[in-house]
């Protein structure tokens, strides 16, 4: 009686194990519910004012269809992502394409309703990316920064702890026009009225040249409608954020809270 009894309790200890092991394998608690992994959530402790950290930093970006794509290119293979693979973040990607801080796009809706809408009833990330004033370049830049001041006030108000970072407009050709670059002027001033680090993408010559003269890299990286990148223009553009993002302190970022 005492050997069956044995035997069970062996029985019922290798099921035991096998469960916890099929369990584990595919991401679930036995006890306290599924576990949500990354690939990013491998990768090495993040820091954020000089403190590290054992967990990713999650990052959101707000944008046009540079940041969520353009159709042919995907969510997942927009800069916006391949910054992530690259810094070891975990991200998510908001916006639409042809929208902006003042122009509604295909959706109806311009950065602050998208924000609101996508993003904003989520917990608070560590940081959040608004790439923008492609589109807005028909419109009055005065008009452009407005919205985005309304738009970063309201990010604050939301997620107090949150590090903001502003990003200009990306521009297919390296010569783009005088109201693409009146708007990059009002962005970035107002980045430093309210102290918000600004990326420049026109300002650091991102893209060069044109791509359908052949001449500097946006042959290269550039889809011939002279806007879009290409897969390799998106890993592009991510290589230079994030080398932008290192310099100013947060390749990982952590809320303040």
């Amino acid at each position: 009686m005492t050997s069956r009894r044995a035997r069970r309790g062996a029985a019922t200890l290798v099921l035991c194990l096998s469960l916890a092991a099929a369990l584990a394998a595919t991401g679930c608690s036995p006890v306290g519910g599924p576990v949500h992994r990354s690939a990013a959530a491998d990768s090495p402790g993040r820091g954020g004012e000089g403190e590290p950290r054992d967990t990713p930093s999650v990052v959101m970006f707000l944008g046009d269809s540079y940041t969520v794509g353009d159709g042919r290119v995907q969510p997942e293979s927009t800069y916006a992502s391949a910054t992530a693979r690259l810094l070891g973040w975990q991200v998510v990607v908001g916006g639409r394409a042809g929208s902006g801080f003042v122009v509604k796009g295909r959706g109806q809706q311009a950065f602050l309703a998208l924000f609101e809408s996508q993003l904003g009833w989520r917990p608070a990330p560590d940081m959040l990316i608004v790439s923008g004033g492609h589109n807005d370049w028909r419109v009055a830049p005065q008009q452009v920064a407005a919205a985005a001041h309304v738009l970063l006030e309201r990010v604050r108000q939301r997620w107090p702890g949150t590090h903001i970072v502003l990003m200009g407009p990306i521009w297919g050709t390296g010569t783009p026009p005088q109201g693409a670059t009146a708007v990059r002027d009002a962005l970035k001033n107002l980045s430093g009225q309210l102290g918000v680090p600004f990326v420049d993408p026109i300002g650091e010559r991102w893209v060069t040249g044109n791509p359908l003269t052949g001449v500097g890299n946006a042959p290269q990286y550039i889809k011939k409608d002279r806007t879009h990148p290409n897969p390799a223009g998106h890993r592009y553009v991510a290589t230079r954020l994030a080398g932008d993002l290192k310099r100013m302190g947060l390749a990982r970022p952590a809320r303040k809270d």
